[in-house]
């Protein structure tokens, strides 16, 4: 066995901020030296006068096992024989500074006990057998920009629940039926809310204090292994929500580390973020982002996460967001952009994708930055994808009328498209919409029951058909009536009413149906890849659009029905003649609509429509979308 401690080679990289797997060396882990067992612990904390671990092994008591300073560096470190895996512990911490001591957790610490309890734990990160070897080899194409990616967003602690206590399911016990029920759905990839270690259920994971540990109210490091194991081995990746843009100031965490403010800005115009209560990363700091980059490395190296989405990132680029005048500090230019950050956000791209081939990152940024999901090398911030916040505020405004008044919105369903191919998008419908009195999907859409299915029968249809990758947050696709609540299970039993089950067989032909037709998925950053037939017809709310990939021959054609009323004898141009068959609509009576459509197929007529040679003489359902595929 290697030799635990920290070299001068590590302290060196650690400071010039190049160190990126620090959790090889920060931390604790078992260990060998001189042919006694034991564990290793190792923590930064310059500008501390004295350093121990505390623990169950030496009855809390801070004089039992001080640590050695790496002169120079800052980190503390020292073996402690006779400590066995999954001892608890934590570090006191005595700064140089009026002799403040505290008790911290490890900031490096892999594993963590169950809240409220906040000491970290021993942990070894070994002896997990994984069987995805398939899956690593071919999640490459499986990730690319021209493949088919639909994402089902979870929170694991409310997707399923025991229901004879309402207590939590396992990681292992969550494992097969989440798989089995993604899967079933035609889902490409699950995106987890965050599951490195929290304090508190009600910030469901974004408030995160153990980067470096999967949470305890699940299971095990190696039980999260598991699941991440079993998705992949069905076929489906794993995307999970990572929070650099702040963290919570509670006692035992990254905040005032050393009796200084370490992590974050001491100034609290930088520092802290007025509108979550919590502090804001210090990325001016190289031993800082070498913790962030690191971190992230880390889930895609143990974990064999296959995406990162990454949280507020506009939080992160504004150094006035969220606060008022004269509570934020101008860059050194005089603007409002933070610097440090796009600096860091640009080499966390860069260093994510040279040393992980194969997963992408995704940015949660809700402004009109320029060039989110572009390459460095022509300005970018390098992430691979970038949520449309936009468009899922346009057409949730849209939707959410009353369809008399749509024809004077119409606008709300066509902008989107002005700037479509302006960066590489994520369509989300995500948890953030259905909580806080917003509303469940199916909630907001107007009319009686069956004009509120079939409204969201619409807004998927046109989601699917509309350019970029798709996100649903879980329940959004059978109808949940309720809000989210993360204390409960989803409402799992509304399966039994057919309007439902016909809204969940709807989305999971919608994925089955992008999955199959490249030319939903090939170009969807491409211009090539679109093309309007007609969307100006306000008075009738209507619009019709083609979708194309690779192969310009074979495009589907889209038609959405925003009103309630039937259209019939309604003529669009279509991109070629002869026989164009009816692949999907939202209106059949298996997803609970009133039946009617084009009898299966309709034949292309030489009457020239929408500068086209032929066009399509269709009948519209109401509140519907058809779409057709050359025969």
């Amino acid at each position: 066995m290697s030799s635990p401690f920290f070299t001068d080679f590590d302290a060196h990289l650690f400071a010039e901020g190049t160190h990126y797997r620090t959790y090889n060396k920060l931390g604790s882990r078992p260990a060998e030296v001189d042919g006694a067992a034991g564990a290793y612990f190792a923590v930064w904390a310059p500008n501390a006068e004295r350093v121990s671990v505390i623990g169950d092994f030496n009855y809390w008591n801070p004089d039992a096992a001080p640590m050695q300073v790496k002169a120079g560096i800052g980190v503390w470190e020292c073996f402690i024989p006779g400590i066995g895996h999954g001892a608890r512990y934590k570090y006191r911490i005595v700064s140089r500074y009026n002799h403040y001591s505290i008790d911290k957790a490890d900031p490096y610490g892999f594993a963590a006990e169950i809240r409220p309890q906040t000491a970290s734990r021993v942990w070894d990160l070994g002896g997990y057998e994984w069987g995805d070897a398939e899956w690593m080899a071919a999640r490459q194409k499986r990730n690319a920009l021209e493949a088919p990616i639909s994402i089902y967003e979870v929170h694991l602690g409310s997707f399923m629940r025991s229901p004879d206590d309402n207590a939590w399911l396992s990681y292992r016990d969550l494992a097969h039926k989440l798989a089995d029920y993604v899967h079933h759905m035609g889902y490409t990839h699950v995106e987890l809310l965050p599951v490195a270690e929290h304090p508190f259920d009600g910030s469901w994971g974004y408030q995160t204090v153990g980067y470096f540990a999967p949470t305890s109210r699940f299971g095990t490091p190696q039980d999260f292994m598991y699941l991440v194991d079993t998705l992949h081995q069905r076929g489906i990746g794993v995307i999970v929500d990572w929070t650099p843009a702040h963290f919570p100031n509670d006692a035992h965490g990254l905040g005032f580390f050393d009796g200084t403010h370490l992590y974050e800005h001491a100034d609290p115009r930088q520092g802290s973020h007025p509108d979550w209560d919590t502090f804001v990363f210090n990325y001016g700091r190289r031993e800082v982002t070498n913790f962030l980059i690191g971190n992230a490395l880390f889930w895609l190296d143990k974990y064999h996460i296959d995406g990162l989405r990454v949280d507020a990132v506009a939080s992160m680029l504004y150094l006035d967001y969220g606060r008022k005048h004269g509570e934020w500090i101008p860059n050194k230019y005089g603007g409002r952009e933070n610097l440090d950050a796009i600096e860091f956000m640009r080499r966390l791209n860069e260093t994510v994708y040279r040393e992980c081939p194969g997963v992408f990152t995704v940015a949660e940024e809700s402004t009109a930055w320029p060039m989110v999901s572009r390459p460095l090398y022509v300005g970018g911030l390098g992430y691979g994808l970038k949520w449309n916040m936009g468009w899922m505020h346009d057409m949730l405004d849209y939707m959410s009328k009353d369809p008399i008044h749509r024809t004077y919105h119409h606008d709300r369903i066509t902008f989107s498209m002005m700037y479509a191919f302006s960066e590489n998008f994520v369509l989300p419908f995500s948890h953030d919409e259905v909580v806080h009195l917003k509303g469940s999907m199916i909630a907001k859409m107007p009319g009686d029951d069956w004009q509120k299915f079939a409204n969201l029968r619409l807004l998927y249809g046109y989601m699917f058909g509309h350019p970029g990758k798709k996100l649903l947050f879980m329940g959004n696709e059978f109808g949940q009536w309720k809000e989210w609540n993360h204390d409960v299970s989803l409402d799992w039993h509304l399966l039994d009413h057919p309007f439902h089950s016909g809204l969940q067989r709807w989305v999971r032909d919608l994925n089955t149906l992008y999955r199959g037709e490249p030319s939903l998925h090939e170009a969807d950053f491409r211009p090539s890849g679109f093309s309007w037939i007609d969307c100006n017809d306000s008075h009738r709310s209507v619009v019709s659009f083609v979708r194309c990939g690779e192969n310009p021959e074979a495009p589907i054609v889209f038609v959405c029905n925003f009103t309630p009323e039937p259209r019939h004898n309604y003529r669009i141009g279509a991109p070629f003649g002869g026989e164009w068959r009816e692949v999907l609509n939202s209106d059949a009576p298996l997803y609970g609509g009133s039946g009617q459509g084009n009898l299966g197929s309709v034949s292309a007529s030489p009457i020239p429509m929408h500068g086209r040679f032929h066009s399509l003489l269709l009948t519209l359902p109401p509140l519907a979308i058809v779409a057709l595929k050359r025969e």
